[in-house]
């Protein structure tokens, strides 16, 4: 099956919550999107966290790594929930329920001298992804979100994360949310992490491979959020990814690495408003 055909399948089960609920008398939306004013006031908040992640996509070993902690809303307006695995986005549109905007990511430099497991194949230099992203709250508990991605620099393939969550309000402080994930990728993508070219076969032992597009991952998440008070909050999390299909059969995850890709971390974020008037 085709790249282009599993994307338009999931992003058609996304799709189905919106449909599904947009007949609800209870939510009431705006007639138009709301498009940012410069003139408006924002809420911005800004964190850093640590996080363990595989050292490089599907490796079976771990590297600590910071996680920004970025997103912006409208001042006065209640804070969205955001997930660890969110990447930095800014809601161009907004309904209410639904959100979409830009999205991007940094993704770090994978380099055969750091790691005796990629002896003999060649270094990918890191990339910046940029694409865009929607989210709609089916419920005030459960969200779903998707991101598509553009690669540009050590990958220039095509990345597209869909994921929902369950999100559950344990007290006034303190929210627990979990859900599943999934990844798509395709080729371009795939063969800057996953193929084995002739000449690095020879130089690395490994067999020759090619990578193919399409199912990349499925796995789960969850997320603990502490709000410390209106302005501090801190927030630990864990995220799950399988391996699949074709990245999951490349001989560098099978014999020098592993399908199992976990990642977790601690955060802590701080939040201001700005141009309030």
């Amino acid at each position: 099956m085709s790249f282009s055909r599993v994307l338009l399948g999931v992003l058609s089960v996304v799709a189905l919550p919106s449909a599904a609920f947009a007949a609800d008398p209870v939510v009431m939306l705006p007639s138009v999107p709301f498009v940012p004013s410069a003139s408006g006031g924002w809420t911005v908040t800004l964190g850093i966290g640590g996080e363990m992640k595989p050292s490089y996509p599907g490796a079976g070993s771990s590297m600590l790594d910071p996680k920004p902690i970025i997103s912006i809303r409208r001042a006065g307006t209640p804070a969205r929930f955001k997930s660890m695995r969110d990447n930095a986005s800014f809601a161009l549109i907004d309904y209410g329920r639904f959100r979409a905007g830009p999205v991007g990511a940094f993704k770090s430099a994978r380099k055969a001298e750091d790691h005796s497991e990629l002896r003999g194949l060649n270094d990918v230099k890191f990339a910046v992804e940029i694409g865009g992203f929607a989210e709609y709250y089916a419920f005030d508990w459960l969200r779903v979100r998707s991101e598509v991605r553009r690669g540009f620099g050590g990958h220039e393939g095509i990345v597209a994360d869909f994921s929902a969550d369950v999100i559950l309000p344990l007290n006034e402080r303190m929210t627990f949310a979990f859900g599943p994930r999934y990844t798509v990728t395709d080729a371009k993508y795939a063969s800057s992490y996953f193929s084995v070219s002739n000449v690095e076969a020879l130089a690395s032992g490994l067999p020759a491979y090619d990578a193919k597009g399409g199912s990349n991952s499925v796995g789960v998440g969850a997320q603990l959020r502490y709000q410390l008070d209106k302005q501090w909050e801190v927030r630990g999390y864990v995220e799950y990814d399988k391996l699949l299909g074709s990245v999951a059969d490349s001989p560098l995850v099978q014999l020098r690495g592993s399908t199992n890709q976990v990642t977790y971390g601690l955060g802590v974020a701080y939040s201001f408003d700005i141009g309030v008037r």
